[in-house]
């Protein structure tokens, strides 16, 4: 007898490009967070971090929205330069540029975004629609 673990067949589906583009960015987001809190960069940290960093900051300059069908300032536009904000700082700290004490602090307040905007808030009062008669 065989134990299989995690979702059965008919559950499962192809991944698209968010969903790789999620996971990488999660990962550049534990990686950032390992480096601002002093964890060694080796070799292969490293070069994770600059592919990641190079593949979202790819992928935002593809879907970044032009000024004029913009109109107004939106959460969506804020968030993706965010998003390539914190690919550029990241390939910066992975090259070994020196990142002083104001610019680890606007990759902290960066992140800090960032991690609040993918964050699922599951206070009670934002989960009603997810219950069930």
């Amino acid at each position: 007898m065989m134990l299989r673990l995690g979702s059965s067949p008919e559950d499962m589906r192809e991944m698209s490009k968010d969903d790789i583009a999620l996971s990488r960015l999660q990962l550049l987001i534990i990686m950032s967070k390992a480096y601002l809190k002093g964890y060694p960069l080796g070799v292969h940290r490293k070069q994770a971090i600059i592919e990641n960093a190079e593949y979202l900051a790819k992928l935002d300059a593809e879907t970044k929205p032009d000024a004029e069908s913009r109109g107004e300032m939106d959460f969506d536009y804020v968030f993706h330069q965010r998003v390539q904000l914190l690919a550029v700082m990241a390939k910066t700290f992975a090259e070994g540029c020196p990142m002083g004490q104001f610019r680890l602090q606007a990759l902290r307040d960066n992140l800090d975004f960032i991690c609040e905007a993918i964050t699922f808030d599951s206070k009670t009062y934002d989960m009603k629609f997810l219950k069930v008669a």
